[in-house]
């Protein structure tokens, strides 16, 4: 099934432009589809799509990964039948376990705060993560997008990020005029460090900094200011979006701001506890007012 995989593969990479990260999550799914089934494309059956996704769940990766690779296999299949290697797709067939929705984690405006104004001092580590989680915090970037910026995607006189979302689209975003200082204080830093690179982002020895050592700097400080759990870049996206969301932004405009094509996507970024939707709902609601 190997040369099935590649064809598909370079599918995505020639036709859809996919991004180095879905390229390595599709061909690890579709591997370990093919070291279940070991069939021949035009062999598989309903069955096989099934066993697998039940194999999945019950070596412990849970249905949201088990969710995932039968889209991976839906999606290769599709592929297939389109082009005319096998007669139909059984993996449309087969349907998506069930997972619980539970609500993205967030972090209140003071815990934000606290964890942007963790990084104490001066000189170039400091500086750095200050920006960094600045820039989190007012833009609500991915840390994919945080890592791939380079010097002329940021305009700090006009207070704009160019950011390169999936599927390389590119969007402008406003920085807030705190993460702005930030970033210039960083850039100074940089320049006194002698590193020229055109990533913005840089480590001690000059090199790009990387989407896991973003990921360690966000995890240092959040545990230093005592925030227990799994947070990551991700908690801080999510933040930017509820704090947005609870002062009143349009959820359109959110969506735009986050880069998401549907608007269903930004819905699940967003929480709103029952406090704040009982008070838009008498805000807005022409029942809920009592009579005078």
């Amino acid at each position: 099934m190997k040369e099935y995989i590649d064809k598909f593969i370079r599918f995505l990479e020639v036709q859809r432009d996919a991004s180095p990260h879905t390229i390595r999550a599709y061909r690890k799914d579709l591997e370990a589809f093919s070291a279940q089934v070991k069939k021949k494309p035009e062999e598989i059956e309903l069955i096989d799509v099934r066993g697998f996704v039940a194999r999945q769940i019950k070596d412990g990766r849970g249905k949201s990964t088990a969710g995932r690779r039968l889209a991976s296999v839906r999606s290769f299949l599709k592929f297939l039948h389109r082009e005319g290697y096998i007669k139909s797709n059984p993996a449309k067939l087969v349907s998506t376990p069930k997972t619980q929705k539970l609500l993205p984690r967030f972090l209140s405006v003071d815990d934000i705060f606290s964890l942007i104004e963790k990084p104490e001092g001066i000189g170039f580590i400091p500086v750095r993560d200050r920006a960094i989680l600045e820039l989190f915090y007012s833009s609500g970037l991915r840390v994919s997008e945080v890592a791939g910026l380079n010097m002329d995607d940021i305009n700090t006189r006009e207070g704009l990020v160019k950011v390169r979302g999936k599927g390389k689209k590119e969007r402008l975003l406003p920085v807030g005029s705190k993460a702005v200082d930030a970033v210039k204080s960083y850039l100074v830093e940089k320049i006194l460090l002698r590193k020229r690179h055109t990533a913005v982002f840089i480590n001690r020895s000059g090199g790009r900094l990387t989407e896991r050592g973003i990921r360690r700097i966000v995890v240092k400080y959040a545990r230093k200011i005592g925030i227990s759990g799994q947070i990551g870049p991700h908690t801080l996206r999510h933040t930017f979006a509820s704090h947005l969301l609870q002062g009143g932004a349009d959820l359109r405009v959110i969506q735009e701001l986050l880069g998401h094509a549907s608007l269903s996507t930004t819905q699940k970024y967003t929480h709103l506890d029952v406090t704040h939707l009982m008070d838009i709902y008498d805000k807005a609601h022409p029942l809920s007012k009592e009579e005078e």
